[in-house]
């Protein structure tokens, strides 16, 4: 019996803490905050992946160029070519 209080209050110490971390990153987002790791490349070097991109290099070599992984550069190409489709 001891052992179900001490479950349920555990229990609920956790449903409080996942309260209290929703509603400071709710605030946190409507303040203007930015959440998460900061972009790797900003929207001028993006442009430039996309340039290099169209001119034929390749992704190993961008990666390469700007310092960054493969799939950064890759999901750069994919958005870029989101953005120019109708």
């Amino acid at each position: 019996m001891t052992m179900n209080v001490i479950n349920a209050v555990a229990q609920f110490e956790r449903d409080l803490l996942i309260e209290r971390t929703q509603s400071g990153l709710k605030r946190a987002k409507s303040e203007g905050k930015i959440l998460g790791r900061p972009a790797r490349l900003n929207e001028m070097r993006k442009q430039d992946v996309l340039e290099g991109l169209a001119n034929g290099m390749s992704v190993s070599a961008l990666a390469r160029k700007f310092e960054t992984s493969r799939q950064t550069i890759m999901r750069v190409r994919d958005d870029g070519s989101r953005s120019v489709r109708p």
